[in-house]
């Protein structure tokens, strides 16, 4: 055989191991990327919660979006503080005298006493119970000689039971501060609703499955403010939308809020794309869950938060350019909003926002064409797949009007961090609790939390909105 012959042969051969060679090598490279972003992150690049960052976080500062603010720590000039003061009419007075002179050692009288000075100390009661008896005159009519009772009060039903105001407090131990109680509780130990209102109040003869019970009826007589609260919103100009998972039972589910700067609204869904279909007209503020595009009537405000963790991963892991020029400008314009005195930016100031914007990813784009294609997994299906920064970049393209909503509508926020702020405490409830064990429950403290969180926006004290009468409480979030 003509040597020639075998050396094309060989050529040939390692010519195509080595085409084998740079296909697994390429594969090795995509996959050791993706762990890599995947070890790498945290609550700075990515949605995580900070709570997944464990004790080797990064410190608060240097890792944060916000940066450093330039002012001292502690209260700003002009901050009005918030301190204990005294009160004209104190509860208790105690006197205090002196007999000896601490100079001189001589006696002291009252007729010395020049003065007084004062001091006040405010301190709980030694906690107790207090017994209000009930008692129903009975009549014997001098005609008929028929038995009459008088009426009781309607909450009045049992011949020994407790008020509303424990039922309402141990409703907010249980749906406020997130104390779980335990229906069947085999000790006393595992009850730490009725521990904390035993230590409290003194009320210690609570079943667990009363605290249950009331908490059930709690949700029932608050329905009509829930669906009120529930209107509030969807008649909002502009809401915040999110969502976050949750167990029920073994089985995955959704809590959904939408709410505003004055109302909450949480509704339990099956599927995250179970999304709320109330809202007509105005803003909704979300982070690009596409199920929130289904709506119809609504303009969007995506949340910057979300971009600006997405770009510092960009930055971190990828080294892509665009992604710090694309940071910059949003948090340039998040500031001129800021410094703004109107309602919007002057049309100037938005053409060159928008012109940036639009040569930064331009810049994004151009930069992806120009790498291989990603490899596909052996039996994939679908579109080829992205890297990170092209579906990011598609996203700031095809939705530039709504990444850019705060600046053309100062109405808008810059994040969607109210909605997030209000779905927070469900990630404190999963950790203590772990779940629901039925859908009931889920729904009954979505409700309850619907009442509460509006409660506290509109600065009311909890208790008493659990305890107001509905259309009260309606009364006083109306206003």
């Amino acid at each position: 055989m003509d040597p020639n012959a075998k050396l094309v042969e060989l050529i040939a051969a390692l010519r195509q191991d080595v085409a084998v060679l740079v296909q697994e090598n390429a594969a090795l490279k995509q996959e050791n990327a993706e762990l890599k972003r995947r070890l790498g992150r945290n609550s700075g690049n990515s949605s995580k919660p900070p709570s997944s960052d464990g004790l080797q976080k990064k410190p608060r500062i240097a890792g944060s979006l916000r940066g450093r603010s330039g002012k001292a720590s502690g209260g700003q000039p002009g901050h009005k503080g918030d301190t204990l003061r005294p009160v004209a009419a104190p509860d208790h007075v105690e006197q205090h005298s002196a007999s000896v002179c601490a100079h001189c050692a001589a006696a002291l009288s009252a007729a010395m006493q020049t003065g007084v000075e004062c001091r006040q100390v405010f301190d709980l009661p030694q906690p107790r119970l207090e017994v209000t008896e009930h008692r129903s005159a009975i009549y014997r009519c001098t005609h008929c000689h028929g038995v009459t009772k008088a009426a009781f009060p309607a909450d009045v039903t049992a011949h020994v039971q407790y008020g509303p105001r424990l039922r309402a407090a141990a409703v907010y131990l249980n749906t406020q501060q997130l104390i779980p109680v335990v229906p069947k509780a085999r000790s006393s130990r595992e009850d730490r609703v009725g521990q904390a209102l035993a230590d409290l109040f003194g009320a210690t003869a609570l079943c667990p499955a009363s605290v249950v019970s009331w908490v059930g009826q709690a949700a029932a007589r608050l329905g009509d403010v829930v669906s009120h609260i529930a209107r509030r919103v969807a008649q909002a100009t502009v809401r915040h939308l999110d969502e976050t998972g949750f167990r029920i039972g073994a089985k995955t589910c959704w809590l959904h809020v939408a709410s505003t700067g004055c109302f909450t609204h949480y509704r339990v869904g099956r599927s995250r794309g179970d999304v709320p279909l109330t809202c007509d007209g105005g803003v909704i503020v979300h982070d690009h869950f596409k199920s929130y595009y289904g709506l119809t009537g609504v303009a969007h405000g995506l949340c910057n938060a979300h971009h600006l963790r997405e770009l510092k991963a960009l930055i971190e892991f990828d080294k892509e350019p665009w992604a710090r020029a694309m940071s910059d400008l949003l948090l340039a314009a998040n500031q001129a909003v800021r410094a703004a005195g109107g309602t919007a930016l002057s049309d100037a100031e938005l053409q060159r926002i928008g012109a940036r914007y639009d040569a930064i990813v331009a810049q994004g784009l151009a930069c992806h064409e120009q790498q291989p294609p990603l490899g596909r997994s052996p039996g994939a299906r679908g579109a080829a797949p992205r890297r990170p920064g092209h579906n990011l970049l598609r996203r700031l393209s095809q939705r530039k009007a709504d990444v850019l909503r705060f600046a053309t509508d100062f109405a808008v926020p810059f994040t969607n961090n109210q909605a997030e702020q209000d779905l927070r405490m469900m990630k404190v409830k999963m950790k203590i609790s772990g779940g629901f064990r039925t859908e009931a429950g889920a729904n009954t403290f979505a409700d309850l939390r619907s009442v509460i969180s509006t409660a506290r926006k509109h600065g009311l004290n909890i208790l008493n909105a659990l305890t107001a009468p509905p259309e009260a409480l309606i009364t006083a979030l109306t206003g």
